[in-house]
C-alpha cells in the first residue's frame, strides 16, 4: 500500500534524523535572517510519515488484497465496495494516488493519522493513508455513481471540498457512527417529551453526533402542574440531566458527548438559565460541559434602547392561551398583547439588566450563544419558525412537534433536525476550472449523506431528514485566500470578494438542487409553501445585475476564469425551480471548521486567524505548531489576527456572507484583553443591526503572564 511518498531525509550535523516534534518546533524560531522557517514544518511533516506512519502502516501488494482483507476482518463495509466493478475500484485508487498528495503541515498530517485514518482494532497499525480515506468516502458517498465517486476523489484531493468530520471519519467503516454532524431535538412541555429527548440525546451522542435542545416550552419554576400551584421544577433540573447524559454517551472514544441548550430570553426561567453558567454558581445547578444559546428577538433590544422593563412569559400560559408553544410565537409580534393578557403570567426585568447580564456571561465562559431570532426568521424561505439552532450555531431549520403516550412511544412523530456538513475551501474553489461542477459535486455528496442517513432511534430526526433532505455546504480559508492575494481581511476588497464569492456559491447550489429534484421527479416536503416555490426568494437577484464593487475582486472573478451569474442567469434559475423545486430544503451552513481546516490545510471557516503561528496542545505530544495557510515571509503583515482585527470588521465580513446563506455562520466574535462587558454589549448590537443571525463563542485574548517570553519566539512577536 503506497500510502506515503518517501522524502529526503532530515538529518543533524552527526548524520542522524531529527525528530519530528523538534523540527516543528522550529517552526517558532525565526532564522538567523529573521526569517519564519515554514522549511522545518513541511520537514516535521515528512520525518512525522518516515519516523512513525510508515513503519506502523500495514503494506499490501494491491489495491484490490487490500479491500478483500479489511472487508473479510470487518473494518470496511462490503456493500458500498459491491456497487462498483473490481477495476473501477483499483482505477480509481490509482487516479488518487497519481496526485502525489502531500501533508503542508505536521499538524495536518498528525490530525489527519490520528483522528481519521482507520487502524487496526488494537491501534497500532494503519490501514489507511489519506489517499484511502478519500477513495473509501467517495465510493460510499457515490453509491455505485462512478461519475460521482471519481468527481469526489477529484475534489478532495485537490482540497477543494472536504467532508465534516463525521462524514470523513466513518464513512465506509465497518466500526463506525453516523455520518452526520448535528442533531437538533425540541422538547415539549410534559416528562414524556422529556424523557424521550433524553433518551433521543443519548441515542446520537453514541452515534457522533452534537446535539441540541429547545427548552423554551418547558413551564418555568412554581408553575402549576395539574392547576396545583407551586410545583415545576423549571428548565435547571432537565439541564443537569443532559448534561450528565453527554458525559455518560460517546462514540466509541473517538469523540465525546456534546450538547447545547438553547432558551428564549422572554422566558420566565431566562436568568436562572444562565446562572448556571456563573463561575461562582452553587455546585447543584452548575453547569460546565453543556453549552447554552439564549434565542432574542427584536423587541428585546428596542425595550433596552427604551431603557424599559422586559416581561417574561409563562410558556404553560401562552400554551393554554394561544394554543402554541412559546417557541412557535413571534414574541415580537405578539409582545404588547402579551403584556396586556391578564390570563398570562408574566414577571418583568430590566432589559439593560438582561443585556449586562448576558454580556457578563460570555466575558467569563464564552456563553452563551445568541440567536437572533426575528432576523432568522425574516431571511427564512421556508413556512415555519425557527426557534433554536445547534452545538456550533449555523444549523437553523425549522421543526414540529411530537406526541407521545404514556409509555414514550410516539403517537405523532415529528420533525427534529439534522444537517449534513462538508465545506469547500475557498483558495481551491477559486482555482477550479469549474466551479459550478465543483459546487454541484458538493452538493451531491451531502445529498448522499442525507440519502443514507436513516437514524431509527429517534424516529423524529429521521422523518425531518426525510422530509427535508436538508444539508450545510459550508465554506472555510477566508482569510487564507484573501492573505493571498494581498487583500485584508475586512477591508472594502475583502468584504466585496466575501459578497461575491457567497452570491456564486448559491446560485450553483441552488441549481444543483433544482437539477437533483429534476432528476427524481421530487422536491422536499413543503416547497410548494416556500418562497422558492413563488419565486420572491429571487427577487434580490432579479432585479438589478449584481456585480463585484471593486476592481481588484472584478479581477480576481476574471483571471481565476470564474463566471458571476447574471441577472439573466438567476432568471432562469427561478423559472426552472418554480417548474421543477429543489431537491434541498436547506442548502447552505458555515460551520466553525475546527481539524478539517488543519487536514485541508485551511484558514478556520470565515473568520480570520487567531495567530500567525497558532500554538495547540495535541495529547502527549504537547505543544504543537500550526502555521497560519498560504503565510509567507512575503505576506505576513496580511494576516493581522482576530483580536486585533476587531469585531466590527469580522461582523461586516459575515453581514456580506450572510445575505446569501439560507441557514447560519457560526460566528466567534474576539476581543482584546482590555475589553470590557460594555465592548461586548456593543458588539452584539452591531451584530443585530447588521443582520447577523447567530452569535457562536465570545473570546478574549489572555494577557501574556510577565516572564514568559521566549527570546526569538515567532508567536510571541507577530
Amino acid at each position: 500500500m503506497t500510502t506515503i511518498a518517501s522524502e529526503v531525509p532530515v538529518r543533524t550535523g552527526i548524520g542522524e534524523r531529527k525528530d519530528y516534534h523538534a523540527l516543528n518546533a522550529e517552526l517558532n524560531l525565526f532564522a538567523p535572517d529573521g526569517s519564519i522557517q515554514f522549511d522545518k514544518d513541511r520537514q516535521a511533516a515528512a520525518e512525522y510519515l518516515r519516523q512513525h506512519v510508515v513503519p506502523n502502516t500495514k503494506v499490501f501488494s494491491s489495491a484490490a488484497e487490500r479491500l478483500e482483507w479489511l472487508v473479510d476482518h470487518d473494518y470496511y463495509e462490503s456493500e458500498f465496495l459491491e456497487a462498483y466493478t473490481p477495476e473501477f475500484l483499483c482505477a480509481l485508487h490509482e487516479r488518487a494516488h497519481s496526485v502525489g498528495h502531500q501533508f503542508a503541515t505536521f499538524l495536518g498530517a498528525f490530525k489527519f493519522f490520528t483522528s481519521y485514518a482507520l487502524k487496526t482494532f488494537d491501534g497500532t497499525t494503519y490501514l489507511e493513508g489519506f489517499e484511502e480515506r478519500v477513495v473509501a468516502t467517495a465510493l460510499y458517498l457515490g453509491q455505485g455513481d462512478e461519475q460521482l465517486a471519481t468527481g469526489l476523489v477529484d475534489e478532495m484531493l485537490s482540497g477543494r471540498f472536504q467532508p465534516a468530520t463525521p462524514t470523513f471519519l466513518n464513512a465506509g467503516k465497518a466500526q463506525r457512527g453516523e455520518l452526520v454532524s448535528c442533531f437538533l431535538l425540541r422538547v415539549e412541555d410534559n416528562l414524556e417529551s422529556i424523557g424521550r429527548s433524553v433518551n433521543s440525546a443519548l441515542q446520537l451522542s453514541k452515534r457522533g453526533g452534537g446535539v441540541a435542545l429547545l427548552l423554551s416550552n418547558l413551564r418555568e419554576v412554581a408553575a402549576p402542574i395539574k392547576r396545583i400551584e407551586n410545583q415545576a421544577s423549571g428548565v435547571v433540573p432537565v439541564m443537569k440531566i443532559l448534561e450528565d447524559s453527554f458525559s455518560y454517551a460517546n462514540q466509541l472514544g473517538a469523540r465525546q458527548g456534546a450538547g447545547a441548550v438553547y432558551l428564549h430570553a422572554h422566558h420566565p426561567d431566562i436568568l436562572r438559565f444562565l446562572d448556571t453558567k456563573r463561575e461562582n454558581a452553587d455546585e447543584k445547578i452548575r453547569i460546565k460541559t453543556l453549552s447554552l444559546g439564549v434565542v432574542i428577538p427584536d423587541v428585546t433590544f428596542q425595550l433596552a434602547k427604551d431603557n424599559r422593563d422586559m416581561h417574561l412569559f409563562s410558556p404553560y400560559d401562552v400554551q393554554r392561551e394561544y394554543g402554541t408553544p412559546l417557541s412557535d410565537l413571534s414574541v415580537s409580534d405578539h409582545y404588547d398583547e402579551l403584556v396586556a393578557n391578564p390570563r398570562i403570567r408574566k414577571n418583568a426585568v430590566s432589559a439593560r439588566e438582561f443585556f449586562k447580564t448576558l454580556a457578563e456571561l460570555q466575558f467569563e465562559s464564552g456563553y452563551p450563544y445568541v440567536l437572533f431570532e426575528d432576523t432568522v426568521n425574516r431571511a427564512n424561505p421556508l413556512a415555519g419558525h425557527i426557534n433554536m439552532s445547534n452545538l456550533c450555531s449555523e444549523i437553523l431549520q425549522t421543526n414540529t412537534p411530537s406526541t407521545y403516550d404514556s409509555a414514550i412511544g410516539y403517537q405523532e412523530i415529528g420533525q427534529d433536525i439534522s444537517c449534513n456538513l462538508g465545506s469547500l475551501n475557498i483558495a481551491q474553489a477559486m482555482n477550479s476550472s469549474n466551479l459550478g461542477s465543483t459546487v454541484e459535486t458538493a452538493v451531491r455528496a451531502l445529498t448522499s449523506v442525507s440519502d443514507q442517513t436513516n437514524v431509527d432511534a429517534v424516529p423524529s430526526v429521521a422523518n425531518g431528514n426525510e422530509t427535508s433532505h436538508a444539508i450545510g455546504l459550508g465554506q472555510m480559508n477566508l482569510h487564507g485566500y484573501l492573505a493571498s492575494q494581498r487583500i485584508h481581511y475586512g477591508s472594502e476588497e475583502g468584504i466585496d470578494f466575501t459578497d461575491i464569492y457567497f452570491l456564486t456559491i448559491t446560485y450553483h447550489a441552488i441549481r444543483a438542487s433544482n437539477q437533483i429534484a429534476i432528476e427524481r421527479g421530487k422536491t422536499f416536503a413543503g416547497f410548494e409553501d416556500s418562497t422558492y416555490a413563488d419565486g420572491s426568494y429571487f427577487d434580490k437577484y432579479t432585479q438589478h445585475d449584481w456585480l463585484p464593487a471593486t476592481q481588484r475582486v472584478r479581477e480576481l472573478f476574471a483571471d481565476a476564469g470564474v463566471t458571476i451569474p447574471s441577472r439573466e442567469d438567476w432568471v432562469r434559475l427561478r423559472e426552472s425551480v418554480k417548474q421543477h423545486g429543489i431537491y434541498n430544503a436547506y442548502l447552505q451552513a458555515v460551520p466553525p471548521t475546527g481539524s478539517i481546516s488543519y487536514v485541508n490545510n485551511a484558514t478556520a471557516s470565515i473568520h480570520p486567524v487567531t495567530a500567525k503561528i497558532e500554538i495547540r496542545k495535541e495529547g502527549k505530544l504537547g505543544r504543537v505548531y500550526y502555521p497560519a495557510p498560504h503565510m509567507s515571509d512575503d505576506n505576513v503583515g496580511f494576516y493581522q489576527d482576530a483580536y486585533e482585527i476587531g469585531y466590527e470588521k469580522i461582523i461586516d465580513t459575515y453581514a456580506a456572507a450572510t445575505r446569501h446563506v439560507d441557514q447560519g455562520l457560526s460566528l466567534t466574535l474576539f476581543f482584546r484583553d482590555t475589553a470590557t462587558t460594555r465592548d461586548i454589549n456593543r458588539a452584539q448590537i452591531y451584530a443585530w443591526r447588521k443582520g447577523i443571525k447567530t452569535l457562536y463563542y465570545i473570546r478574549l485574548r489572555q494577557p501574556a503572564l510577565e516572564g514568559t517570553e521566549i527570546e526569538n519566539c515567532v508567536s510571541c512577536t507577530l
